[in-house]
């Protein structure tokens, strides 16, 4: 398995930094990527504080800082209705959080959150997706248009027998439609960078891959809501990463996962082959806070888009400060739930603690 950057960011400002190596061979460019603004994330750290009577004109020494750490829980949720519709209209008290059953008290509150978007398009370009790939495609293209904000950025990756990053990211709209416009499917039997082997990974759709490569390389050490878009028929074929693996990567990163499952039904039946790819596409969405919307054919992918644009618009804001201190890198279960009345919530499944 082979993975890929194909470098297409310009400089700003003539400024060039390369750094990150990874399995992407990433090389990110320009300031912003290397020095960024802290904001309310999984984990926020307050700076260092001197503190010094008033009579004191040199500074203390260095071990006398006093630094404060202080780690910040982000829950994301969408509440529905007991007839399917989205309620934007619930205040802070009528949210209810447990994490491990013990109630937290939610410091944080906003509805129709703007908390900037870091969006990742994740495309299946494997000949299974021959027939549907346009579709995405255009759809894809004006979902971008109606989410992308000026403070958002994305980024594009397809996944076949390589993982490949076709776009870093990005707030130019014009520039992440060409590049989904230049996606193509991969009709290569093996990884076009690698050398035959008999020990190497058969299978044309490393799914698994790209989910675990776009948490932990891509959207690891961004800040803000950080959601994927998988554009798959969810069947995996290859991978390295198992599915279990690559959920872990996601919770880790603070990823929120959407899968609009595209499948062509013909494909499948041509090869005599079964179709079992939303159980998996469903754990890992439903885990992260997201979902998966099934889409039958080709005629409801535009509708696929638009649930989940609105659901971006919709969202709330929960933050907490975990009365569990310890800092041991354990998963821990979020619950949450509203206080009267008949409603859905979704909202991701638990978290990593930071390990120290």
């Amino acid at each position: 398995m082979v993975y890929r950057y194909r470098e297409v960011t310009t400089v700003p400002r003539g400024a060039t930094i390369a750094c990150g190596c990874g399995p992407f061979g990433r090389h990110r460019t320009g300031l912003a990527t290397v020095t960024r603004v802290a904001f309310l994330g999984f984990c926020l750290l307050v700076p260092g504080t001197v503190i010094a009577s008033p009579q004191r004109q040199n500074p203390p020494p260095l071990d006398s800082t006093l630094r404060v750490t202080t780690t910040v829980v982000n829950v994301y949720a969408i509440i529905r209705d007991n007839k399917g519709r989205l309620v934007p209209y619930l205040n802070k008290s009528d949210f209810k959080l447990t994490e491990e059953n013990v109630p937290q008290q939610i410091g944080y509150f906003s509805r129709e959150t703007s908390t900037p978007l870091r969006l990742g398009l994740v495309f299946d370009t494997s000949p299974s997706q021959e027939r549907v790939l346009a579709t995405e495609q255009r759809e894809a293209k004006e979902f971008v248009r109606q989410v992308l904000g000026t403070k958002d950025q994305a980024f594009l990756t397809r996944f076949d027998l390589d993982v490949e990053l076709l776009q870093d990211f990005t707030n130019n709209q014009q520039l992440l439609a060409r590049t989904i416009d230049e996606t193509r499917i991969n009709y290569a039997e093996r990884p076009l960078l690698a050398e035959p082997s008999p020990s190497a990974s058969v299978g044309g759709s490393h799914l698994y891959d790209a989910v675990y490569l776009a948490s932990n390389e891509l959207m690891k050490s961004e800040v803000g809501r950080k959601v994927l878009v998988l554009v798959t028929d969810g069947e995996d074929q290859g991978s390295k990463i198992n599915a279990a693996t690559a959920l872990v990567a996601a919770q880790k990163a603070d990823v929120i996962i959407y899968c609009v499952a595209v499948s062509d039904p013909k494909f499948y039946q041509e090869r005599g082959m079964g179709f079992k790819g939303d159980s998996a596409l469903r754990k890992i969405s439903e885990r992260t806070g997201g979902r998966l919307i099934r889409v039958n054919g080709t005629h409801n992918t535009a509708a696929a888009f638009r649930e989940i644009a609105t659901e971006l618009r919709t969202e709330y804001f929960l933050g907490y400060s975990p009365l569990n201190l310890r800092h041991d890198g354990s998963f821990r279960g979020i619950r949450v739930r509203i206080t009267s009345g008949k409603y859905k919530v979704q909202a991701r499944r638990g978290y990593y603690s930071r390990k120290e």
